[in-house]
């Protein structure tokens, strides 16, 4: 799988830019702000429907335009794919293949499997348990679509009880029928949910594991563990056990929307106890899994993103990374950087075919 062909129009800082790609390797090379992340960003558009950095769609149009068109044009399994996404001021983002529209956007993800590393990754360690929950789904969505569909509907379904919640504080009332048919759809859902991240994890950990190993030479250990509600009790269990709580609250504190990973290294956080460059092999490790996963699903090589790669690892580390794809473990690479000759210099020693595009 690859990308052929990227053309676009207003998309934030870039008026208009076409791109003809190699197969291989691809370099997007300048200063800061003259676009390199905005490109790759473009691509990551282009297989999820959405920014990787910014989700707001308005603010991933141009200033001074009314409007932003991203188009690919990909090679997949032989065939030729074009995917288009556009988006209007006030107006619904619309998400085109081969000029026919989605109804449903959920329905376009996983059809261009990539994978992006990015210094904005720090989050998955730094951040709340969010972003480590929007990890998991988003590796698990891409290759499962039952899933991300399970899982808006755990989102719809929560966000109602939360709202009858408010409604029975607001209008001193209580409604237990109501309240049970939110129940039950939530704890269907969350328990489907809550299996599939179990199982997930328990193919994933192995795999990231040796990735961790192969970039830092076995120097140290680390460790995912899943936390869940869910081992302890089941989710009908849970909610019933918290209603009282939950009136209080007006939310609902319980289910997998609370589900979070901890990040170990020789048994202790790695967000307290790791240095920089033991949280940056963590991150690398990390997507590195995620790219082997999808891959080992969907029986192709995802789409590889490398964001500001030389601020995460060191010229042998990021080396080593383009070396694989000569070895076919990689696909099609796209990198950004600020030194061209750093980032020649590593890709001409990889002995494949590449491109440098200077901003």
């Amino acid at each position: 799988m690859f990308l052929k062909h990227l053309s676009l129009l207003n998309y934030k800082n870039l008026d208009s830019a076409t791109f003809d790609f190699d197969t291989k390797i691809n370099c997007f090379v300048g200063h800061n702000g003259v676009g390199k992340t905005n490109i790759l960003d473009s691509i990551y558009h282009l297989a999820f429907g959405k920014s990787y950095f910014n989700p707001i769609t308005s603010q991933n149009i141009n200033h001074d335009a009314e409007f932003f068109v991203v188009e690919g044009t990909f090679e997949k399994q032989e065939k030729e794919e074009r995917v288009i996404v556009s988006a209007k001021r006030g107006q619904k983002k619309v998400i085109k293949r081969n000029n026919k529209a989605y109804e449903k956007f959920s329905d376009h993800i996983g059809f261009i499997p990539t994978v992006i590393i990015s210094p904005a990754d720090r989050d998955l360690i730094i951040e709340g348990s969010s972003t480590r929950r929007k990890f998991i789904d988003g590796v698990i969505s891409q290759s499962d679509n039952i899933y991300l569909n399970k899982l808006l509907q755990y989102g719809k379904i929560l966000s109602q009880r939360n709202s009858l919640l408010k409604y029975f504080a607001a209008n001193h009332s209580f409604d237990r029928d109501t309240l049970e048919v939110y129940n039950l759809q939530l704890s269907e859902l969350g328990q489907y949910i809550f299996e599939k991240r179990k199982n997930f994890l328990s193919e994933f950990i192995p795999i990231f594991n040796k990735r961790y190993a192969d970039i830092t030479q076995n120097k140290e250990q680390v460790d995912i563990s899943y936390k869940s509600q869910l081992f302890e009790s089941s989710m009908a269990s849970l909610l019933e056990e918290q209603l009282q709580k939950d009136m209080a609250l007006q939310y609902t504190s319980v289910g997998t929307h609370k589900d979070d990973l901890n990040f170990e290294i020789e048994g202790h956080p790695i967000k307290k106890f790791g240095s920089q460059g033991q949280q940056k092999s963590f991150l690398v490790a990390l997507k590195l899994a995620q790219f082997d996963f999808i891959k080992q699903i969907s029986k192709v090589n995802p789409i590889l993103l490398l964001d500001d790669v030389f601020d995460k690892l060191d010229e042998q580390r990021v080396a080593h990374i383009v070396a694989l794809v000569a070895t076919n473990q990689l696909g099609q690479i796209f990198i950004s950087d600020t030194h061209a000759d750093r980032t020649e210099a590593v890709v001409k020693n990889s002995d494949q075919p590449y491109k440098i595009y200077k901003l």
